[in-house]
């Protein structure tokens, strides 16, 4: 019997779109990811920094998931998941990302120990640009 986790393993996120070639193309455009597959126009892989993102179109329960429905972001204010990508420069990244589409919430805001940002793909997840100002 093997171990876990598996030498080999490999994480990915899972992230409910409305229309995943849109979405993926976004991903696409505005962050680099570079797209691995597609799967009927349901299901879009792209790799970005070493990390899968999985773009699916929502459904409903199945056998391997009894009583899960699977849905894109309704309500943008509570979130239970986002995505944090730490860079060097928050300020330039912003600027780079806004060029290419990004819509953010706020400018970056200095928290004395970090600068930070957020954005939303266009299905409403959210990703959080950081920058940490300690140094170390």
């Amino acid at each position: 019997m093997t171990g876990f986790p598996e030498p080999d393993a490999v994480i990915s996120t899972i992230m409910v779109v409305g229309d995943a070639d849109a979405a993926a193309g976004w991903y696409e455009r505005v962050l680099g990811a570079e797209l691995f597959r597609t799967y009927g126009g349901t299901t879009a892989v792209l790799q970005f920094q070493g990390m899968w993102f999985v773009l699916v179109t929502g459904g409903g329960p199945t056998p391997d998931k009894p009583g899960v429905t699977m849905a894109e972001p309704d309500d943008l204010d509570p979130v239970s998941h986002s995505l944090a990508l730490r860079v060097e420069d928050c300020r330039a990244t912003y600027e780079a990302l806004r060029e290419r589409g990004a819509e953010f919430l706020t400018p970056p805001v200095d928290r004395g120990s970090e600068i930070r940002c957020f954005f939303r793909d266009p299905d409403g997840h959210l990703f959080e640009l950081s920058q940490s100002t300690e140094s170390g």
